[in-house]
């Protein structure tokens, strides 16, 4: 497997908060996918919903041996305050944060950057999906 990465990631909540799912999809230096996961995460609010997707893609980029890692989010907000550009003032989104640069912090590269939704439309349509699942119809 590829030690460099690119690693998509998306959160979402319905009513924010509401019922809320996360995605990752990764992807060689080719643009092949070599992974994609999505689950529920219960109730929760998009900011948050965000943040554990990060953490789900780090996670599942860190087993497949990614050493660099290109991470890709549609949320402008979760994309600065992780390049520290932003402060993290939502007490609730803190403990995330830290997660995350924590997370980050053994790798020997990673860049993040926000992306318009279309351009991340594998891990926004396996968000969808996976709150679809879950609703009962």
């Amino acid at each position: 497997m590829s030690e460099r990465l690119v690693v998509h990631v998306d959160g979402g909540a319905r009513g924010n908060p509401g019922p809320a799912a996360i995605a990752a999809v990764l992807t060689d230096a080719d643009g092949i996918v070599v992974d994609e996961q999505a689950e529920t995460i219960g109730h929760a609010t998009n900011n948050v919903a965000e943040y554990r997707a990060l953490l789900l893609g780090i996670e599942r980029a860190r087993a497949l041996g990614g050493r660099e890692l290109e991470l890709v989010g549609d949320s402008e907000l979760i994309v600065k305050q992780v390049r520290g550009e932003y402060r993290v003032k939502d007490a609730s989104l803190r403990e995330l944060h830290s997660q995350v640069k924590a997370a980050l912090a053994d790798l020997d590269r990673w860049s993040i950057r926000n992306v318009p939704r279309e351009e991340n439309a594998h891990a926004d349509r396996l968000v969808n999906e996976a709150l679809d699942a879950r609703s009962p119809r």
